[in-house]
């Protein structure tokens, strides 16, 4: 795993990078909310793909689970991905719903991930 610093408008933000799957558990999420926020980063850029399926399957709960947790620590979260082949409506609605907050985004790319993050 890798940590890339980003500086977009005057906001120093996390990248985390690695080919693997990071996030298998909300124990995972934790632990690396509290290893990024003990770096100095309050807002945080990851990868759909670095996150265990289950987390998109919200009868696992591990999804409310992280971000309930990034919530409360006040540490924005920017989530890239495809999010589009979720077929499931309770998904979706998630997801649309987060999106109306200022702490987690779902979205398409590394560049609006860093426009949502620096607002």
């Amino acid at each position: 795993m890798e940590i890339k610093t980003h500086h977009f408008n005057n906001t120093k933000i996390a990248e985390v990078i690695s080919d693997g799957i990071i996030i298998n558990s909300a124990q995972d999420g934790l632990d690396l909310l509290g290893n990024i926020y003990y770096q100095d980063f309050d807002k945080i850029i990851m990868y759909e793909k670095n996150m265990t399926p289950e987390f998109f399957d919200l009868k696992t709960k591990i999804a409310g689970d992280i971000l309930q947790k990034f919530s409360n620590y006040r540490v924005r979260l920017a989530i890239v991905g495809d999010f589009s082949k979720y077929e499931s409506k309770s998904i979706k609605d998630f997801i649309f719903e987060s999106n109306k907050t200022k702490h987690i985004h779902f979205v398409e790319n590394i560049a609006e991930a860093l426009e949502k993050l620096s607002i």
